[in-house]
């Protein structure tokens, strides 16, 4: 089975085309991300055909778990699909189990896909489309006190097709201890499907750092629909202008939403690292 590594801002993962393949997909992912036995990612990425015949993705995490939404994915996606032929315009549309996604990809001067585009939807706030436990309570949910062990922490929810559960410090986040609150938020109680986790600290008006504990992967260097909720919950609280950038460890992304009911667009790079093949 061939595949291709590709990572956005250090998000890495595995694309293959799978259009003609009949695989037990979880049980794949499992083996593949394997950072010690496998070829080691974040989660590999299914290029597969749609509702009348549109181009569809489908994305697992390491854990065998299938995520709705992944925006450095997404990006991969649309570098590998592009630059492979099977898609023939720059721009087109991507069915995923978050909804239908925009994209547009940005060639370098060689031709190939360097940077891609994409629409992340739009973000939704009510606690049973996220989804949160949380009672009586109208979205957005913002600065929400969690019980985390011995802890307090404020978090603000939104769904990017995905749940993300956002706090902001005041400390570098760097220091912030995310390998032990990470999967304490990850599976805390409020959320019945689990929880994407991001610190983040604002920098300034259009400049927010932050990481990411996903859902199913733990910290990786990048998460597009992370920094897609990073964004949003900044403009919600008033903290950061539209578009804003957002660093994580492997690199920025921008990020551009205006306001409720409007779509948020991600930018950022798409790189391809090697291909290979898979023995069985």
């Amino acid at each position: 089975m061939e595949f291709t590594k590709c990572h956005g801002a250090g998000n890495d993962f595995v694309v293959i085309d799978a259009r003609r393949l009949n695989i037990p997909w979880a049980e794949r992912a499992r083996k593949m991300c394997d950072r010690h036995f496998g070829v080691g990612s974040d989660g590999i990425i299914l290029v597969v055909t749609g509702a009348d015949s549109t181009l569809a993705m489908r994305m697992f995490n390491p854990d065998g778990s299938e995520a709705e939404a992944c925006g450095n994915g997404l990006r991969c996606f649309a570098k590998y699909v592009v630059d492979h032929g099977i898609a023939s315009s720059d721009s087109f549309e991507v069915e995923t189990l978050g909804g239908t996604r925009r994209v547009k990809v940005l060639r370098g001067k060689d031709g190939v896909v360097r940077e891609a585009e994409v629409s992340m939807g739009v973000p939704r706030f009510e606690p049973g489309e996220i989804p949160a436990h949380v009672a009586g309570r109208p979205g957005p949910i913002l600065n929400h006190e969690l019980a985390v062990g011995d802890r307090w922490i404020p978090v603000s929810l939104v769904s990017m097709g995905n749940p993300h559960a956002v706090t902001f410090v005041a400390e570098a986040v760097a220091s912030y201890p995310l390998a032990v609150t990470g999967p304490l938020v990850e599976r805390h109680s409020l959320f019945p499907a689990r929880v994407n986790f991001e610190v983040a600290r604002v920098t300034g008006r259009r400049d927010v750092e932050a990481r990411v504990w996903e859902r199913g992967a733990g910290e990786t260097l990048a998460c597009g629909s992370g920094a897609c909720a990073v964004a949003v919950v900044a403009g919600l609280l008033g903290l950061c202008d539209s578009p804003v950038r957002v660093h994580l460890p492997g690199g920025v992304l921008s990020v551009a939403w205006s306001a409720r009911g409007e779509e948020v667009v991600l930018r950022g790079p798409a790189e391809q690292v090697f291909v290979g093949e898979w023995p069985d």
